[in-house]
């Protein structure tokens, strides 16, 4: 576990440190991520929206109120899980990531799995879905068919689950989001029994 902790200390660093893209220059904290370094599962959103970027920390608004609702009806607890995102800093206006940004920020969200070995990883919302879908080789489709559904890859370290959800943000949205967020938790529960 020491090793797991100077790991992701050396990663923090770096990521305050970056300077690969421009959202650097108008952050007001990176997001590193949180959680255990022994998750089992590994939650992965898109970017820091305003209140993750004032705090620091993944999920912390709105959409993290509704993520933390959800893991508790999957029986999981935050503390339990780790949280990341695919940019470490917020776009402007809370935009779209840009591919050049994507492509800067990612081999640190890669460095995280490496360091963390989940055995079931999360998607919250496509861009997360896109780069995850991509990175493990998997036919990517519109999240509206492939949403709660479960996804079996081989990997060196073992055998991962991938399990695409909408981003908690769509139930603050659009109420009636919800309950199709709270089915596709419950599938994500199962793959962690």
């Amino acid at each position: 576990m020491r090793t797991k902790i100077i790991e992701m200390e050396t990663i923090e660093e770096q990521i305050r440190e970056c300077r690969r893209c421009e959202l650097w220059k108008t952050r007001t904290n990176p997001v590193v991520g949180e959680g255990t370094l022994t998750a089992k599962v590994m939650f992965i959103g898109e970017a820091p929206g305003y209140y993750e970027d004032l705090k620091g920390r993944p999920f912390v608004g709105k959409a993290g109120k509704m993520l933390d609702e959800l893991l508790r009806l999957a029986g999981l607890e935050r503390s339990e899980v780790y949280i990341a995102n695919v940019l470490k800093c917020r776009p402007p206006g809370n935009r779209n990531p840009k591919v050049a940004e994507i492509k800067a920020c990612t081999p640190f969200l890669d460095a995280q799995m490496e360091i963390i070995e989940p055995a079931v990883i999360a998607t919250l919302g496509n861009f997360s879905l896109g780069y995850i879908f991509d990175k493990f080789y998997i036919k990517k489709d519109k999240i509206g068919k492939i949403h709660g559904k479960v996804f079996t890859v081989s990997t060196v370290p073992g055998i991962k689950k991938i399990v695409p959800l909408y981003h908690p943000a769509v139930a603050t949205y659009n109420p009636g989001m919800k309950e199709v967020l709270v089915d596709d938790f419950k599938v994500l529960a199962k793959c962690c029994l």
